[in-house]
């Protein structure tokens, strides 16, 4: 219940959730549609989860051998960078002529660096 009332702070309340079948995160979302707030939608639906699950694989590939980070704000930056590169490899990035450059060309275009080839 915590986590879902800290989430909900920082990020506004979700019009829909996706979760396991995890009985703890279901008891908390319906006691917080229960107070009256906006309803929020519940989809226990395996696939869709594991659609999530497989897109944070890599974050934890990455993460996994730091071990711990000291702040939040570390881990912010730390994941706004890890999901920076992944919109660039997807190209999600938008970006004026990105469709001509490299990866890394848009990497350093976005730092204000031009890259000297």
């Amino acid at each position: 219940m915590r986590f879902f009332d800290k989430a909900m702070q920082a990020n506004d309340v979700p019009e829909k959730v996706n979760m396991d079948k995890s009985g703890a995160n279901k008891a908390a979302i319906n006691e917080i549609n229960a107070r009256g707030e906006t309803p929020i939608i519940v989809r226990q639906i395996k696939y869709l989860n594991n659609i999530v699950e497989q897109d944070h694989r890599a974050v934890k590939h990455v993460t996994k051998p730091m071990l711990n980070f000291k702040s939040f704000q570390a881990v912010k930056c730390v994941l706004a960078g890890i999901e920076l590169m992944h919109m660039i490899r997807k190209g999600q990035l938008m970006l004026e002529g990105c469709n001509e450059m490299s990866f890394a060309d848009q990497f350093y275009a976005l730092a204000g660096r031009i890259r000297l080839a």
